[in-house]
């Protein structure tokens, strides 16, 4: 079972551990010294910022670290992505890392999904859509979603995290199933 708890400042050494990865620095593309976690993920354990981060438990052990957001808390990200595609009032989105490069590639990135789509369900009632761009580039992201239900609903011209990607996104969509 996937558990999630929210990333504290305790934490942070574990994440620049996991962004220094050649396999999460390939897409994540983010400095990982003491300042630049402190910079980057400070205002959201603070409070200060709406985004999530939470840190990915199985067997009380930390894997993955994973972020989500409703998208109408960044009205420039939205913006972005609603020339695209279309943008529920109360969508929200997730992004993820494994840590580990031995436990990619065995269907852990989907069970995460999965477990994430279900845990945010709880924590936006009112989101109708986890709506998520993935570098074009990025296949075994963007394969994980499908696996976890997400349908491709387009694709957007957005910046990519790596500037050394070119800017084309497949956008993924999972919509609320209600009875």
């Amino acid at each position: 079972m996937i558990t999630f708890r929210r990333v504290v400042e305790t934490d942070f050494p574990l994440i620049a551990e996991w962004l220094s990865q050649p396999h999460v620095a390939r897409w994540w593309n983010q400095e990982f010294t003491p300042e630049a976690i402190e910079r980057d993920f400070g205002p959201v354990v603070r409070g200060e910022e709406p985004a999530e981060d939470l840190l990915a438990f199985e067997d009380d052990v930390p894997f993955a670290h994973v972020q989500r957001c409703r998208w109408s808390d960044y009205p420039e990200e939205l913006d972005a992505i609603a020339q695209f595609v279309e943008m529920p009032d109360e969508a929200t989105t997730i992004d993820y890392l494994i840590g580990d490069v031995a436990q990619t590639h065995k269907g852990r990135g989907t069970r995460l999904i999965a477990a994430l789509v279900e845990d945010t369900w709880k924590a936006y009632p009112a989101s109708n859509a986890i709506i998520v761009p993935v570098v074009a580039g990025n296949r075994a992201s963007w394969r994980a979603l499908e696996r976890a239900g997400f349908r491709r609903v387009g694709e957007a011209e957005l910046p990519a995290d790596n500037p050394i990607d070119p800017p084309l996104h497949y956008v993924q969509r999972l919509d609320r199933i209600t009875s």
